[in-house]
């Protein structure tokens, strides 16, 4: 069987990506890997974290060859440091994703994996952006799309999976609960459904949703958005022959008498279930975008401006979205 070709945005040249991914050279993966980002920037970072690596102008239907790291050329609109933010970098790095994109759609790539940018500096050249998750579903025309992070648990990674999905994502905490409708609840559940099905290959997903407010609701004496959204949802969508189990106070949800057999979570917003996946799996995380025409996974983590250039980034959580990309490509 061919390999599939799986697209890499280096991301952030200032950042930890273009490191990242010149580790993956020394990886082989039931896959060819082709990075793109600005060839120049990648083999400088790799000089300088001691990473031996060497670089080749990537053309369509070569051989992965380990060792070598295939690069799609997108050149830098200014040299970029290591830890030092530019703004006119902005628009290079969205042209990662907009390339990386328009690839899979062609059937050029048959996935993409994204390496962490930063969404204020985009913000400060002056283009508005909220995330790479919101900027795939506009830029595809996608009306909805769900966020959703997973990784195994355990010390050593080799635990069992938890998937965490959103039932909203980059959103301010107030604007959060008129951001919950029964509308959109549905299509989020119908969405996380289907594509545990079609990409994850889960015939009968089981679906474990958090409440909104403290206890659930506390029987509407902590808010009504149980009584008047999320129940009825739950309901309606049970009778599709969906199984859904909640809405349960997300205080208790995380533990080994409701995740035992579940295939995801969804959590109403943000911070309500993401600290718990980092907690269980940072460093070997991922985040995934359902909902897409085409397969997207990232790592958990940020741009580490911090680490950038010393060598110390750990290229775990990457390693694992690669990987991911590829058993959702070929499954």
């Amino acid at each position: 069987m061919k390999q599939p070709c799986i697209a890499l945005t280096s991301g952030e040249p200032a950042g930890i990506g273009p490191e990242l991914c010149a580790a993956l050279a020394a990886r082989q993966f039931a896959a060819r890997i082709v990075v793109l980002g600005d060839a120049a920037l990648i083999a400088e970072r790799a000089r300088s974290v001691g990473v031996p690596l060497r670089v080749r102008e990537y053309r369509a239907g070569q051989p992965a060859e380990c060792g070598t790291l295939d690069v799609l050329h997108v050149p830098l609109a200014r040299s970029a440091i290591a830890g030092r933010l530019d703004p006119l970098n902005a628009p290079y790095v969205l042209s990662l994703l907009d390339r990386a994109r328009d690839g899979c759609l062609a059937g050029e790539f048959a996935a993409m994996v994204t390496a962490p940018l930063h969404k204020g500096v985009i913000n400060d050249a002056g283009i508005p952006f909220t995330g790479h998750t919101e900027y795939l579903a506009d830029t595809t025309g996608t009306p909805q799309v769900v966020m959703m992070l997973a990784g195994r648990t355990g010390a050593a990674g080799d635990g069992p999976w938890l998937r965490v999905a959103l039932a909203t994502t980059h959103l301010p905490l107030a604007a959060v609960p008129p951001a919950i409708t029964r509308e959109s609840l549905t299509a989020t559940l119908r969405i996380l459904h289907h594509d545990l099905q079609r990409r994850f290959g889960i015939d009968q997903p089981r679906i474990v949703v958090a409440g909104l407010n403290p206890h659930a609701g506390e029987g509407g004496h902590m808010g009504r958005e149980e009584i008047d959204v999320i129940a009825p949802v739950l309901d309606a969508l049970r009778g599709e022959g969906m199984q859904l189990e909640g809405p349960l106070p997300a205080d208790t949800l995380f533990v080994p008498r409701h995740l035992a057999g579940a295939d995801a979570v969804l959590a109403m917003f943000h911070d309500q279930g993401l600290p718990v996946l980092k907690y269980a799996t940072f460093g070997h995380g991922i985040n995934i975008t359902l909902g897409l025409p085409i397969i997207r996974t990232s790592v958990d983590h940020g741009t580490a401006l911090d680490l950038a250039g010393t060598g110390r980034a750990d290229a775990g959580s990457l390693v694992e979205a690669v990987e991911a990309a590829i058993a959702m490509a070929t499954h």
